[in-house]
């Protein structure tokens, strides 16, 4: 399953984000370091076409593809070296697939933040540095070690020393791993470094529930200095107070509350779409039986390895996938109309499983000896 960690300052508001986002429930203080062992939350990724899939074929059951959202402890100045939780903090966001990184744009006296005020293209600098710090470290350990082994002539480690000392000086210069290593060549040569800087990011500008709606001065700072990086990163502005207390209500009442807001969809629907675009998934799905699934995979996936996702014997038996497209199900009416028409194509080992297709995979069961 896809795992987005939720990182920040002490106080930003990563766990009031996280219940908004799973009703967890995790606990909520004003003081440092309230979350210390990571809670983890299963969220369902908002999906209009599976419910659509569910009114044409009326199945006993609709199953939406999930994401884990992890909050981890809030980070500070110096974890690189281990101040505050740091190595364990760190370590915490080796193990997630994306970043959501929360930033305090709220000023609220009653809860404390690490510096006297909240400024959050400083808070945003703090975060970046120990990253790329913690980074700069992981490669400097391997080019160590890599120039050794070169000596002996391999040219893959000519080649790898190469990489590492790409990465080594962008890093020194305070730019991110994931704006250097931009082929994908490079990315899967430095994939078991496991830098953090090259996880896809997603910032979080945590507002106060009165500017909703509203070109906060804060969140344009932080959406300046995304673009003056050029990276491409989504920042999404939320109320998480506001969020947590629509998350309790129904869901008839939070569509009126939204309408109220003047919102048409909840800021927590954008950030899981946002994470799901930033990690490169789409959707594909499966009527089987009494059950209507949405599954996620990787762009460009293969259908064997699609089938895979649903159960190995699946992958291993593969014989080929009848595939039709969501909006060509749905215009047609039913997947019988569809076969009598002629919509549903036959896919083989080679077929790329595209965002929205309606697949039914054929494979041979296992022999059982």
């Amino acid at each position: 399953m896809v795992r987005v960690g939720i990182v920040g300052l002490p106080n930003v508001g990563k766990s009031t984000l996280f219940n908004a986002l799973t009703r967890a429930g995790a606990e909520v203080a004003n003081y440092p370091f309230t979350t210390i062992e990571p809670n983890i939350g299963v969220v369902a990724v908002p999906d209009t076409r599976l419910q659509n899939l569910g009114k044409l074929i009326k199945p006993k059951k609709l199953t939406p593809t999930t994401m884990e959202f992890v909050d981890i402890a809030g980070l500070v100045k110096g974890a690189s070296k281990g101040e505050g939780l740091g190595n364990r903090f760190l370590g915490h966001i080796r193990e997630v697939d994306a970043i959501v990184h929360v930033v305090r744009c709220f000023t609220d006296s009653r809860i404390s933040h690490s510096t006297d005020f909240p400024d959050p293209v400083n808070d945003l600098e703090v975060i970046e540095f120990e990253l790329i710090l913690a980074d700069l470290e992981t490669v400097g350990r391997r080019l160590e070690k890599t120039n050794r082994l070169q000596k002996g002539g391999n040219i893959q480690y000519k080649e790898e020393v190469s990489l590492l000392e790409k990465l080594k000086e962008g890093l020194e210069q305070g730019i991110s791993a994931r704006d250097i290593l931009l082929s994908d060549n490079h990315r899967q040569a430095a994939k078991d470094l496991f830098l953090l800087t090259v996880k896809p990011v997603i910032y979080v500008a945590n507002i106060g529930e009165s500017e909703i709606g509203e070109n906060s001065e804060r969140v344009m700072k932080i959406k300046e200095w995304v673009s003056e990086r050029n990276c491409g990163v989504p920042v999404v502005a939320v109320s998480a107070r506001l969020e947590s207390d629509i998350a309790e209500l129904d869901p008839e009442d939070t569509v009126e509350f939204l309408k109220e807001l003047g919102m048409g969809v909840s800021a927590l629907d954008r950030i899981i779409l946002a994470s799901y675009k930033a990690l490169d998934l789409v959707t594909f799905y499966t009527t089987k039986g009494d059950e209507t699934r949405a599954w996620t995979v990787k762009q460009n996936t293969a259908a064997p390895q699609a089938a895979g996702t649903i159960h190995s014997d699946m992958e291993k038996g593969f014989i080929k996938a009848e595939v039709i497209n969501f909006k060509s199900l749905i215009d047609i009416g039913s997947p019988a109309k569809a076969r009598d028409k002629g919509l549903i194509r036959q896919e083989g080992k080679d077929y790329l499983v595209k965002d929205g297709d309606v697949i039914l995979f054929r494979f041979s069961e296992p022999s059982k000896k």
